[in-house]
């Protein structure tokens, strides 16, 4: 098999690379663009067993080094498996791949990894693609190139989502900040920077795989034609294939890249205006976010309820655990309004209720904004209502517990005793005060962070018709779907994609 792989030698090339990540202690050498084409390229030990270049350097953009027939047989084989296994954030070490430095205006940063500018091995990057630089020659090629393009878009829109060179900027000035010798004398500070840093640098380093990954699947494509190797071909075009899904779901997850995006979160409702119709519109808007949680695999645990006193729920706070919960769930804080024929109606009018929603992240690293001090607190006990047992409704096991300077009050009674209600209220107050705080100092809006404002017509976000028509509108970004039965079974996932891409989008337009 390698012997009947060992045809013409093609010259295979890999440039320098200056890393944007690298230890301080290393000696480090910026070079411009213009200075990379006269640079001696260095041959992948990964690949070769050498880094050692070979005195001959064939002519081209950048410069190559010519690999022997026995060396290139070796890599086609090795890349049919490639293409078969590759995926997002794996990066290959095939030589075939020519990378370029990126100037992002000097910036240098400190860390292990490069963040670089791929190319082709003649040179063809992310940009040329999406600028329409590199012609389809014939037929054959229309297809290759035009999932190349789409992902390439991908990319693109996944670093203006990112906002790339803020992203790298502030890298730099977190890897600055954790140098500092000082740095752990505040450990829950060091923390915090440590995690971001940790957080964005993942960001960026799965960003660059993909870019990697996409054009050396573009090489081994180029490669295979040359050779007349249409099983290699097919397996990279495959690639590019699983590429192209992959793309849209990491467009998505680019969405949330907000600070606290990845956390798990409480969702709070209570019913407004509109007595036992809205009760009951309340308990169907909890309902919703339960099927949708349990349809994302997030784990679901009551913190708190108080029944109606006719049907549904005068309020109710759950907390959902997983990955991306807070960063998905807040484009649902605000009003929910309701227009049904009531079924507690017996002349079966028209009715309009309303039920608001809050959602609050759960940090879960320690980290606190605000201090509680238990001379701002007024803590109650009761005995718990609902059902539950004997033990619950005889003993004070239920506990509420007010926030005088702020006057937020919190309500925990579904625990089993007294000493886990107040763990439970407790851990819901701190975070509600951690994001007020947080609201406060980048004067975000206050629904975000204040379980709920005006519970009626003025702050109502999205409209849920039943009659005289079925339809469901979110009011911020006009995305409708007509069949509202769908929606309240959990499948919001359109509204929240609807409103994270405009909202996302509408930053990324600055960059």
């Amino acid at each position: 098999m390698l012997l009947r792989r060992s045809r013409s030698v093609s010259s295979l090339q890999t440039n320098v690379v200056r890393p944007l990540f690298s230890s301080s202690s290393e000696p480090q050498t910026t070079l411009p663009s213009s200075s990379l084409g006269s640079a001696c390229p260095v041959e992948d030990s990964s690949t070769t067993g050498s880094s050692s270049c070979s005195p001959g350097i064939l002519n081209s953009p950048h410069g190559s080094c010519r690999k022997s027939a026995l060396q290139k047989s070796l890599f086609l084989a090795s890349a049919h498996d490639f293409a078969k296994n590759s995926c997002w954030g794996s990066p290959s070490t095939l030589s075939s791949v020519a990378w370029r430095t990126h100037d992002f205006g000097g910036l240098r940063l400190l860390g292990t990894q490069a963040a670089v500018e791929a190319s082709t091995s003649d040179g063809l990057t992310v940009d040329r693609i999406l600028s329409n630089q590199w012609p389809i020659l014939d037929e054959n090629e229309s297809d290759w190139k035009s999932h190349a393009t789409a992902i390439s878009q991908s990319i693109n829109l996944i670093k203006r989502r990112l906002q790339w060179k803020k992203l790298l900027v502030r890298l730099q000035l977190l890897s600055a900040q954790l140098e500092k010798p000082d740095i752990w004398d505040d450990p829950a500070h060091a923390g915090r920077i440590s995690r971001e840093q940790g957080s964005l640098m993942s960001k960026m380093k799965q960003v660059v795989a993909f870019e990697r990954e996409l054009l050396e699947h573009i090489d081994m494509i180029k490669l295979a034609r040359e050779e007349n190797d249409s099983d290699l071909e097919l397996d990279s075009l495959n690639a590019l294939l699983r590429m192209r899904r992959i793309s849209k779901e990491k467009e998505l997850e680019a969405l949330l890249a907000g600070e606290q995006d990845s956390c798990s979160c409480y969702i709070e409702v209570q019913a407004g205006a509109g007595g036992t119709e809205s009760m009951d519109w309340a308990a169907m808007v909890m309902q919703m976010y339960r099927l949708w949680a349990q349809g994302r695999g997030y784990g679901i645990t009551v913190v708190d309820e108080m029944l109606g006193d006719v049907a549904g729920i005068k309020r109710a706070t759950i907390k959902v655990d997983g990955e991306y919960a807070f960063g998905y769930a807040k484009s649902e804080v605000g009003v929910h309004r309701l227009v049904r024929i009531s079924p507690f109606d017996s002349n079966k009018r028209r009715h309009t209720s309303f039920a608001a929603v809050a959602v609050i992240p759960i940090t879960g690293d320690g980290s606190t904004h605000v201090q509680i001090n238990e001379s701002d607190l007024r803590i109650d006990r009761f005995r718990a209502g609902g059902a539950g047992g004997q033990h619950v409704n005889t003993t004070e096991s239920a506990v509420r517990i007010v926030h005088i300077p702020t006057g937020i009050t919190v309500t925990c009674q579904n625990e089993r005793s007294q000493h886990q209600n107040k763990a439970s209220a407790m851990a819901v107050l701190q975070s509600r005060l951690d994001q007020l705080e947080k609201a406060r100092q980048t004067q975000m809006n206050m629904e975000h962070t204040q379980s709920l404002t005006d519970n009626s017509w003025g702050n109502q976000i999205r409209s849920y018709v039943m009659h005289p028509y079925r339809m469901v509108k979110d009011l911020r970004t006009n995305f409708e779907v007509s069949n509202p039965d769908s929606v309240l079974n959990g499948d919001i996932d359109g509204f929240i994609m609807s409103y994270l891409s405009a909202s996302v989008d509408k930053d990324g337009d600055s960059q």
